[in-house]
């Protein structure tokens, strides 16, 4: 099949390699424009940039596709693609585009529809609680993630499983179900299914405002934030001052055990007390070091026990 393919993060690379492994022709690579990184502000591509001139794939970096897009366009309607696949891409398609593949404008979006439509769904699904997330390939209509499903895989998610775990599981199960959903395509084997709209919720950007951990909240609650928030912005509270990123945790009990809420409970393996139960720290990052297991650190800097720690805000 030939294929215009448009990603920008990691979470797309799989899918593209793909959609090369499988024979596809990939005519062309729409990701967004390089941007500077690191302390020298060097300006760097995105992952799907490298993979697809690592396979000698042409790119394209356009602003915008709606605003000043015309030439790239008329650049697709002389592709005439019969499909553009869309993962992560970052940037709105106009339905000039949406009308040019034979197949449609097919998205790999990372949960089960018409839950989590938006940018974070991945970590929402964690941040939530879910028992289950998963991925669902649909035709790309003018809303944000709106339009007709076409097929649908779910995965449990771990009961320690962080929101970065969980995207590169994710990354994977896209990519077999894109293929899966190509050769559907193809045989007329797939029936579009409309969203139902009174099941949809959004899934907007994370933030740093929502780092601070606050200890009167349940421990699951606290769990989930410290897990939905890994490995970006990340949970955060504060000891002696100093800002302690939470990258792992895990839950020691659902029982309150009596210490004032944010207090160190166990100096020997960061627990700390939660309104309802003990939160156990199992990997962080202390101001001015580098992340590490909790068990590392402790060795360098041992904490105290009923010291109390902050929300971080």
């Amino acid at each position: 099949m030939n294929v215009v393919f448009m990603g920008t993060p990691d979470f797309a690379v799989p899918t593209l390699q793909a959609l090369y492994d499988g024979g596809h022709n990939v005519q062309a690579v729409f990701t967004q424009p390089d941007k500077p990184k690191g302390r020298g502000y060097k300006l760097t591509p995105s992952p799907v940039k490298v993979l697809a001139l690592s396979h000698n794939t042409p790119v394209y970096q356009p602003q915008s596709l709606k605003k000043n897009g015309e030439e790239y366009v008329d650049l697709l309607k002389k592709l005439a693609p019969d499909c553009v696949v869309v993962v992560a891409y970052g940037k709105i398609l106009p339905k000039s585009v949406l009308e040019i593949p034979r197949y449609g404008c097919v998205n790999v979006h990372g949960s089960l529809l018409p839950k989590y439509r938006g940018a974070g769904p991945i970590q929402w699904a964690v941040l939530n609680d879910e028992e289950k997330t998963g991925i669902t390939t649909m035709l790309m209509g003018e809303g944000i993630d709106t339009g007709d499903m076409l097929l649908q895989k779910e995965t449990p998610i771990g009961e320690n499983e962080t929101a970065a775990e969980l995207f590169d599981r994710l990354s994977v199960m896209g990519a077999e179900l894109l293929i899966e959903t190509l050769e559907k395509l193809e045989k007329g084997e797939i029936t579009p299914v409309s969203q139902d709209e009174s099941l949809s919720s959004y899934a907007p950007m994370l933030s740093k405002d929502m780092c601070g951990i606050d200890f009167n909240n349940s421990v699951r609650k606290i769990h989930k934030q410290i897990c939905g928030l890994s490995d970006w912005p990340c949970a955060v509270t504060i000891l002696d001052g100093k800002r302690i990123k939470i990258y792992r945790s895990e839950i020691v009990s659902n029982t309150s055990c009596g210490s004032p809420a944010g207090s160190i409970v166990n100096e020997k393996d960061f627990s700390v007390a939660c309104s309802d139960g003990v939160i156990r720290f199992t990997e962080i990052q202390a101001e001015g070091s580098k992340r590490m297991k909790t068990a590392d650190y402790l060795r360098g800097k041992p904490v105290c026990k009923g010291a109390i720690l902050g929300n971080g805000k």
